[in-house]
């Protein structure tokens, strides 16, 4: 069974030969390893020449991170498909846990695992909150952590590649997209990536515009924003502006009314819920 990876890179020199050697420590499957790097200006070119052994790679100026992912995607064949960023990193014997996983489902199409957050030196400082597989509570929050993810290839050519007008969210709008046309996805609880978290990476450093990008998502593929997505955007909202240790009645007014605001602007109404979770908030001030 082949494997490809996709690695999409920009600018990720101080990290990506990390990245690189936990793919190239891998066993258990014929391993492809691909880079698409959207022309940086560090020193990822150089780790990249000098790196062994040698991994494909192409430098040239893409339209975005989805872009580069489904760029590999299309430059490679293996059946079975991972996608690990230039700041992330796989766990010894990761691809052939899911590697035999898949050969004894052959009915599954999606697998993931369990994973950390990683610091800068790839120490864990936390588990990602990982949790089995249901559409539904997908909805509420994204339980996958996207390194920690394989899917087959026809996965691809039947439900087709990542959204590329998304800049922020194109892992879990894809989750949902596969969940909601019935993908059958499966849970191995089994350490599987590393996720790095810090002030610099793109989740982190664009909160407010990670959680708008989600709710405009959920409104064009549902129709409607789960009422916890809403109270998350209040919430980045609220933080951003605001120190909750010096206001903190300030803090809890604001996020009610940014919760009040965030579901006027993308489902025009209240859920009892939304009701709900504003009294809740009210009795707070």
């Amino acid at each position: 069974m082949k494997v490809s990876i996709v690695t999409p890179s920009f600018n990720q020199g101080q990290y990506i030969g990390r990245t690189l050697q936990s793919v190239a420590s891998q066993a258990g499957a014929e391993i492809e390893h691909v880079v698409f790097d959207g022309g940086s200006r560090d020193n990822t070119l150089d780790v990249l020449k000098n790196f062994s052994p040698p991994v494909r790679w192409i430098s040239k100026k893409d339209k975005g991170q989805a872009d580069a992912v489904n760029q590999g995607i299309c430059a490679t064949d293996g059946e079975i498909l991972g996608w690990l960023n230039s700041d992330d990193i796989y766990y010894p014997g990761a691809i052939a846990n899911v590697v035999e996983f898949f050969d004894q489902n052959p009915d599954i199409d999606v697998v993931y695992g369990m994973a950390d957050h990683i610091d800068l030196e790839d120490k864990a400082f936390e588990s990602y909150p990982s949790e089995p597989w249901d559409f539904e509570r997908l909805k509420e929050t994204c339980f996958i952590c996207q390194p920690a993810l394989f899917f087959r290839r026809r996965v691809v050519e039947k439900h087709g590649l990542l959204n590329e007008s998304l800049n922020y969210c194109m892992d879990y709008e894809y989750w949902l997209r596969l969940g909601k046309a019935g993908v059958r996805f499966a849970y191995l609880e089994e350490k599987l990536a590393g996720s790095r978290l810090y002030a610099e990476n793109k989740t982190l450093g664009a909160r407010v515009k990670v959680h708008e990008e989600i709710n405009d998502m959920f409104k064009k593929s549902f129709a409607k924003v789960p009422d916890r997505w809403l109270f998350n955007y209040a919430h980045a909202v609220v933080e951003s502006k605001i120190d909750r240790q010096l206001h903190s009645k300030r803090f809890v007014f604001e996020i009610g009314l940014r919760t009040l605001l965030a579901s006027f602007r993308w489902n025009r109404s209240f859920s009892a819920d939304m009701q709900n979770m504003i009294i809740m908030w009210a009795r707070k001030i």
